[in-house]
């Protein structure tokens, strides 16, 4: 029996052999592991971090180096590879503590600016918090926080006159604010500054020093001028 031969006059069993003859294999090495978000599960997973060596293998035989790979992101459960950037990603328990500390710090800034005598702005305020995660936060919580802040730094009540932010309390809101932003949708950030913006509003209109910290919330969020000033707009107006 004549073997048959593809268009191009070649074997395609001896093609086929060609293939399994020559082969790149890769020799993994893992260098370290734990938790990441994994974007083809779509959730936390263990990962290992790992690096390997290329080689050209002739019958299955590793024989020549073909430089390394890696480092590589390999998730646990699926196998699949990511790049280290993965790791970027927070995975959804860290996320969920970083939107908590965010809201939990935007409602002390917020608080501080304005005062504590307003039962009803501190109600708010602890009711924000208690929303976002802290479920046992109390006005007392607040208040006593943010005395104990006041008198070991001043960070918090700066002069209103001169600095109704005041730059230790925007670097405050910086830090807790920036590296949630990559991760938020539009619609999360605009969110956070709202909740910052109805705890203000709870007594009445927003005194320079209110507003003044929620610019600063809205610029750590990554919202521009405009839409800072159409979302403290939008929050005076009853829905």
């Amino acid at each position: 029996m004549v073997q048959g031969r593809g268009h191009d006059g070649s074997n395609p069993r001896a093609r086929g052999i060609l293939v399994r003859v020559w082969t790149i294999r890769t020799s993994w090495n893992t260098v370290g592991d734990g938790d990441f978000f994994c974007p083809e599960c779509g959730g936390d997973r263990n990962f290992r971090r790992r690096t390997g060596r290329r080689r050209l293998a002739v019958f299955g035989v590793p024989l020549f180096s073909r430089g390394d790979a890696g480092p590589v992101v390999e998730c646990a459960a699926c196998e699949s590879h990511f790049g280290t950037d993965a790791l970027d990603h927070p995975t959804t328990t860290r996320f969920s503590a970083m939107l908590r500390d965010a809201v939990h710090t935007v409602a002390l800034a917020v608080l501080a600016a304005g005062g504590t005598s307003s039962r009803t702005v501190t109600a708010t305020a602890a009711a924000t918090v208690r929303a976002a995660g802290y479920d046992d936060c109390t006005e007392e919580q607040l208040i006593a926080l943010i005395e104990a802040l006041a008198a070991d730094t001043g960070r918090y009540l700066a002069d209103t006159d001169a600095d109704p932010c005041g730059a230790a309390l925007a670097i405050e809101l910086h830090e807790s604010l920036e590296p949630l932003a990559p991760h938020l949708a539009p619609a999360g950030r605009e969110s956070i500054l709202l909740q910052g913006a109805r705890i203000a509003l709870a007594d009445g209109p927003y005194s320079p020093a209110e507003r003044e910290v929620l610019t600063t919330v809205g610029g750590a969020l990554r919202l521009c001028a405009d839409d800072v000033s159409r979302l403290l707009a939008a929050a005076r107006t009853p829905s």
